[in-house]
């Protein structure tokens, strides 16, 4: 029995993901390709992929949004999870970052699941709010810039159906948050998880998975 988290260590770490982690090969192959990119610290953790596959399939996930897809690792993770007439909506600004993910998501025979718009995602969610698509998703992943975070938010709390899943990456960022913020970043995260704390319309727990992963639950 612990009353806290337990601190892994390399050799703990390796145990976990060698008792966990049940990746698809084109998932392993494109984490691997992204760890050499010069901004591979952006890739989700391969565990937070895993536990974030066990939550599309427990909410029955079918359609999905995700804002910040970067070279395509945590799109096609939701990929492979839903079934097969799950979609996302994957909302990036970069082109070249994103263009890494495709072959990968063909090879794995999920690219007809992911709606790539490459626009700012504000933009592209208000489009599909004007469009009526109010309480018609069921999860969405928050992993963009973190100055967008609140607007994003707020966003998906109306795309997002009561009982649906809205979650947040970097929550924890380093270690940062909980020190006094000497960037804008650590603001933006600070004033999110407090905002997360206090809202009333979620239920809500931040898990210390990968750089911090908060959870909300729409009441």
């Amino acid at each position: 029995m612990s009353r806290r988290t337990i601190n892994l260590d390399d050799t703990l770490y390796d145990y976990l993901l060698a008792h966990s982690l049940r990746e698809h090969p084109e998932q392993t192959a494109l984490r691997e390709v992204t760890r050499k990119h010069p901004r591979g610290g952006m890739q989700i953790s391969p565990e937070q992929g895993q536990f974030m596959t066990l939550l599309i399939k427990l909410i029955g996930a079918r359609r999905t949004i995700e804002i910040g897809t970067f070279t395509g690792y945590s799109a096609l993770t939701v990929a492979l999870a839903l079934p097969a007439d799950g979609r996302i909506l994957a909302c990036d600004i970069s082109d070249e970052y994103t263009s890494v993910g495709k072959p990968y998501w063909q090879r794995a025979g999920v690219a007809d699941k992911i709606e790539l718009v490459i626009a700012p995602a504000t933009g592209t969610l208000d489009a599909r709010i004007a469009r009526g698509e109010t309480d018609r998703y069921d999860f969405a992943f928050i992993d963009a810039d973190k100055a967008g975070y609140g607007a994003y938010y707020e966003r998906c709390m109306k795309l997002v159906r009561q009982g649906g899943l809205i979650a947040f990456d970097n929550t924890l960022w380093d270690g940062a948050v909980a020190k006094p913020a000497e960037d804008d970043d650590t603001r933006a995260l600070q004033a999110l998880n407090d905002k997360l704390h206090d809202d009333q319309r979620i239920d809500v727990a931040m898990l210390p998975i990968g750089d911090g992963l908060t959870l909300a639950r729409k009441r």
